[in-house]
């Protein structure tokens, strides 16, 4: 008797065989058995067979070998039988695993060339092999679209493993071709799968059509993961306050806006003529990836009168703002399994860069009596065998503190004793500094030249932050690396912009009068801001040395009943009272790692800077503090 099999019982078993004279009738029954399915007296397959290992091929290769089959079907399940040993090693090896792809070429390329056949269960059985479940999910529309291959056509078979399933996609492009889409778990998942009610299943696609084309398939599955590093990284806060603050101003709402972190100075009428005349005489090409070399020279020249550093142009890189500047630099020289210290306060961007490369920022909290500065014996109890990178920025963002010469040096008698050890120095607020307190370049020091990563720019002191330049100073082959970064991601500079930079440099030592006068009403701004917020009741603060914010404690505030109902617990709900109650825009303090202070940007008028004050002042009258917040203030 016949065995027949159940997806082919519409056209019987006679049709599995027709047209293979050299096949004798027992074929189908054999199939199945060699594969690893039981056929009952009814000719419907049994439990299927697990854990197959390499001795179960062999040994089913040789009863194949004994059996009545053909020498032609002997040598196609040889092959069959090796393709699937191949596939089951790479399926549970320790190679596999997410992302890896390897393609599996015509594991059924010998069965049903054109014309009818158990192709279907082929596929089927062979997922059992390989030690997994499986099971048919939807009729078919007769044998010959189980699987039919063309002579002519191969089949296209890939196996992508993602989170540890594998998948195997089969377009047939002969006519009535069938397209297959195969999910399967390895076996060591089976039991938990089965457990938790999931299956893996095999799918039967609509037929692609004739011409060639390929058909649409009546079941898509999108995988629309995101890369876990992405995915984990916090949106920039300062910027969505800034952004909100905006759309409330340009609705009509009178907000003042103290939360954006760039001057509300004009760009200097010659850099901005400079950036005119480039456009209009055509000077909009591609530029060297590293920066025009007529700018990388006169960085060179600034770098070696100002900061007493002394590079080559191929030691300069040129980029779009200084804070691609520094994500390179990490990039750069950071992997997975690193650790980066970043003292806060600091840049809301720092720990996102450094685990975006893999590595894992460790945060080092500093305190507001020693204005929010690094002291030696901190960064000692954190050194460790993976410390790879220290970040400096001086001034701060956003204590506005400077770091004295002495302060550096200690610090650089303790990056010395450690080879690993790299520091990125972000002096990019370094002319905006208010004497006596003078910067110091930390790449300066005696022996950190070889180790440290300069990022400086040009939006802060030359009111340029839209013009998007800034520049890495480095040892040559950490710009290398850097360098190839960039070539992958964003190429040169903008030309115009390029332009306007090297005459920004032109314009004198430290940017020259035009910088000197903001620098001084910055100056005014702070000592006015300052005063006013210190005789606020509650209030704490660090009088800053540079830069253009203030850092002030409202944490006394934190758990104070607003009048008319309602509760400030912390500094993001703080903020948003300001925001909404007294249309002041801050930003939370807990953004850079301090959740005790707001940051204030007194970028912005004279004019509006009092009327702030004024409504932060009534806006604090609004609250009342428990007792027990009043005293430990």
């Amino acid at each position: 008797m016949i065995s027949m099999c159940p997806v082919c019982q519409p056209t019987g078993a006679s049709a599995c065989i027709q047209g293979r004279k050299e096949l004798r009738a027992p074929f189908p029954a054999q199939l199945h058995q060699l594969i690893g399915n039981r056929v009952d007296k009814r000719g419907e397959p049994g439990a299927s067979r697990a854990g197959w290992r390499s001795r179960d091929l062999g040994e089913e290769y040789g009863r194949a070998w004994r059996s009545s089959l053909s020498l032609a079907w002997r040598w196609r399940f040889w092959q069959l039988l090796l393709t699937l040993k191949k596939a089951r090693h790479l399926l549970q090896g320790p190679r596999t695993g997410p992302g890896t792809t390897f393609p599996i070429h015509a594991i059924f390329g010998g069965l049903g060339r054109g014309r009818r056949s158990c192709g279907h269960q082929v596929v089927r059985d062979s997922v059992d092999m390989l030690g997994v479940q499986c099971q048919v999910v939807s009729g078919l529309p007769s044998a010959q679209n189980a699987l039919n291959v063309g002579s002519s056509s191969h089949a296209d078979l890939k196996t992508t493993f993602s989170k540890g399933n594998l998948s195997v996609h089969s377009r047939a492009w002969a006519t009535g071709g069938c397209e297959f889409s195969l999910r399967a778990q390895k076996f060591h998942q089976r039991l938990s799968e089965r457990n938790s009610g999931s299956s893996s299943i095999i799918t039967a696609m609509a037929p692609a059509p004739s011409n060639g084309q390929s058909g649409a398939t009546s079941t898509q599955q999108l995988d629309l993961s995101l890369n876990p590093r992405v995915a984990a990284l916090k949106s920039s806060k300062t910027m969505f306050v800034a952004d909100k603050a905006t759309a409330m101003k340009e609705s009509g709402i009178d907000v003042i806006k103290l939360a954006a972190g760039e001057p509300d100075f004009r760009t200097p009428q010659a850099v901005v003529e400079a950036g005119v005349w480039a456009a209009q005489n055509n000077l909009t090409r591609y530029t060297p990836n590293a920066g025009t070399m007529e700018l990388r020279k006169a960085i060179c020249h600034k770098l070696q009168e100002e900061n007493g550093l002394t590079y080559k142009p191929d030691e300069i890189l040129v980029s779009n703002g200084a804070k691609q500047s520094i994500a390179q630099a990490v990039m750069a020289v950071c992997s997975p399994g690193d650790e980066a210290i970043i003292p806060a306060p600091f840049w809301v961007s720092y720990p996102e860069m450094v685990s975006l490369s893999g590595a894992t920022p460790v945060v080092v909290p500093t305190l507001l009596e020693d204005d929010f500065l690094l002291k030696p014996e901190q960064l000692l109890k954190v050194l460790n065998e993976k410390t790879r990178l220290l970040f400096l920025c001086s001034p701060s963002n956003p204590t506005g503190s400077v770091y004295k010469l002495e302060d550096l040096e200690a610090i650089a008698a303790i990056v010395a004793k450690h080879p690993r050890l790299l520091v990125v120095a972000d002096e990019i607020y370094e002319h905006i500094i208010y004497s006596p307190a003078k910067h110091h370049s930390f790449a300066a020091l005696p022996g950190m030249w070889e180790r440290t990563l300069t990022v400086n720019g040009f939006s802060k002191a030359f009111a340029m932050t839209g013009w998007r330049l800034g520049y890495l100073a480095a040892p040559k082959h950490f710009l290398v690396a850097a360098n190839k970064i960039q070539s992958q991601i964003t190429s040169g500079a903008c030309s115009i912009s390029q332009r306007a930079g090297l005459a920004a440099l032109n314009l004198g030592y430290a940017g020259g009068e035009v910088v000197a006068e903001m620098v001084a009403a910055f100056r005014q701004r702070r000592d006015s801001m300052v005063k006013k917020l210190q005789a606020m009741d509650g209030v704490k603060l660090s009088v800053p040395q540079g830069a253009f914010y203030l850092f002030p404690d409202f944490s006394s505030y934190f758990g104070a009943k607003i009048e008319g109902g309602g509760t400030v617990n912390d500094a993001n709900e703080l903020c948003e009272f300001f925001l909404e109650k007294c249309l002041v825009a801050l930003v939370p303090g807990d953004a850079f790692g301090e959740p005790k202070c707001l940051r204030i940007s007194y970028a912005a008028s004279v004019e509006e800077l009092e009327e702030a004050v004024s409504r932060i002042e009534k806006g604090l009258k609004l609250l009342t503090r428990v007792e027990s917040t009043v005293s430990s203030s």
